[in-house]
């Protein structure tokens, strides 16, 4: 079974910077896809930016030049930078990882960016 278990969401103002992790725990392929989605209310889940195995990156349109995804294959891990926030980046980030064998979230983390 694959646990994501992501950190680092919180509270900041407009103009400032977070940065989430996320470390798979379990079984995963060695090739797989990790990325960042986000959800505010009342809208659905989107793509904010994902990352292969081997580097590639893909990031939705609000996101380039502001946010940075990473990840450390040893540790299973993924990162998003996030920089010059703003109010509309407010909403529930989840982790996601798809492999071969299946496609699993994380529990989501609140991002708040007050004006």
């Amino acid at each position: 079974q694959v646990q994501l278990v992501e950190s680092g969401g919180g509270l900041v103002q407009a103009g400032g910077s977070l940065r989430l992790s996320c470390a798979a725990r379990g079984s995963i392929s060695s090739f797989n896809v990790m990325g960042w989605y986000r959800q505010a209310p009342g809208k659905q889940r989107e793509l904010v930016a994902s990352v292969g195995t081997g580097g590639s990156t893909n990031y939705a349109d609000s996101a380039k030049g502001r946010f940075t995804i990473s990840r450390d294959n040893a540790k299973n891990t993924v990162y998003l930078e996030m920089n010059s926030l703003k109010p509309e980046d407010t909403a529930v980030y989840y982790c996601n990882v798809k492999d071969k064998m299946g496609n699993y979230w994380g529990q989501g983390t609140q991002v708040t960016v007050s004006s």
